[in-house]
């Protein structure tokens, strides 16, 4: 048996689970090359980590009853990015996911509506996930762990509406 160190390659960590060098990249499907291979098989299709994150960041705020994304400090520094001028919400916030060569795993942090049931809630959400997922990358989505960060109130101060003064 000849193993890599004997015939002088190396594969790296991330070549070895599926991904390529370029960005956090997942390959997707290996194909072939050559003119007598069908069309459709030429080539391979690789699936950046930002792609899956953006896919599960949208699913999830889908779901009546997810109010925001993200731990306290991301969604601090969220609003504010949000109310710069020609800035764009950041849909990957608060998801984090590891991408393998076929599957790949999503990790979320909810802030939830006063009054929703969480555990209704969360099925929903991964149920959603799972399937824009699946769906629109073809990688098998082996879990969606969430993480509930905290409950937004209903007399919660909006950051969009100026605080009603005090005195006058």
């Amino acid at each position: 048996m000849t193993t890599a160190a004997q015939t002088g390659t190396t594969e790296s960590k991330s070549e070895k689970n599926g991904r390529t060098a370029q960005g956090g990249a997942t390959t997707v499907s290996g194909g072939s090359t050559g003119p007598a291979e069908p069309a459709a098989t030429r080539g391979r299709t690789s699936i950046a980590d930002v792609v899956v994150v953006k896919i599960a960041g949208m699913a999830a705020r889908e779901i009546p009853g997810v109010y925001d994304m993200g731990g306290g400090l991301s969604r601090t520094i969220g609003a504010v990015r949000d109310r710069v001028p020609g800035g764009r919400p950041n849909v990957g916030r608060g998801v984090k996911v590891e991408v393998g060569e076929r599957q790949t795993a999503i990790d979320l942090d909810l802030v939830v509506e006063y009054g929703v049931p969480i555990a209704d809630l969360a099925r929903d959400v991964r149920e959603n996930v799972v399937d824009a997922v699946e769906r629109i990358s073809g990688l098998e989505v082996v879990e969606v762990n969430i993480t509930v960060n905290d409950v937004h109130l209903p007399d919660d101060e909006d950051p969009e509406r100026p605080a009603e003064a005090r005195v006058e």
